[in-house]
């Protein structure tokens, strides 16, 4: 009998960002006692393993799961702490160093690679004036429809577990969002970009299976955090 993934369960992630400051006198304890179901170390820019090491022995004392969603694979950690590794590969990226490239470096440089505890995340990047989008060239002009193909896709052909629609730094078009989850039947759709109040939380968690949560964490702090936890548990 297959065991099903623990996101099947999850209703919100927070995104801890190892190259961003938090709000002066929040601490990484308080955020993990947010009652988000995940935390998920990670960012685009600025990362290293010394801030990725720091930031997880940081939350590894607190009781929420904790995983490593790394940029690159010079900074993967090796952390008991981590439930495991979300590895994004941006199926709309225009260069195909970020849809196999980096990963294939990372199991070539990396001969003890734990896969029962490593999953990819099939990112569609929305947002083109995020840093991701211009880390990864990706083509940020798609169409819902366009999207829901992706999303199916990325489920259907190539068993994609997790799809993430992604709007870094600015909330995202429902439309777009609706059309992935409807694309979808097993895969969890993960929807992550400008959710700053329990409105736009409680939006988006209409249509997403996890909305993840992470700017707000270093702009507002702890309770700004709490109202999108309860979005997303009322959606």
């Amino acid at each position: 009998m297959t065991t099903a993934p623990p996101w099947d369960e999850w209703n919100h992630i927070l995104k801890i960002d190892p190259d961003k400051d938090l709000p002066e006198g929040v601490t990484y304890g308080d955020l993990c006692a947010t009652g988000t179901d995940a935390i998920e170390v990670g960012g685009t820019m600025g990362i290293t393993e010394e801030n990725m090491e720091a930031v997880v022995e940081a939350c590894a004392e607190h009781d929420v799961p904790l995983y490593q969603e790394p940029s690159s694979p010079d900074v993967v950690i090796d952390n008991r702490a981590l439930e495991g590794y979300l590895i994004p590969t941006v199926f709309n990226a225009g260069s195909p160093f970020w849809i196999t490239g980096a990963h294939k470096e990372w199991v070539r440089l990396d001969n003890g690679l734990d896969w029962d505890r490593t999953t990819t995340e099939a990112y569609i990047v929305m947002n083109p004036e995020a840093d991701v989008a211009t880390y990864t060239e990706a083509d940020c002009d798609l169409s819902a429809e366009d999207v829901g193909a992706y999303a199916e896709v990325a489920e259907r052909m190539f068993g994609q577990e997790i799809v993430y629609v992604e709007y870094s730094g600015m909330l995202g078009d429902e439309n777009v969002v609706q059309a992935a989850g409807d694309a979808v039947d097993d895969a969890t759709l993960f929807y992550g970009g400008g959710i700053h109040d329990y409105e736009s939380a409680h939006s988006m968690a209409r249509y997403a299976d996890v909305i993840v949560v992470g700017d707000l964490a270093h702009d507002e702090g702890v309770e700004a955090v709490r109202e999108t936890v309860e979005a997303a548990s009322d959606a």
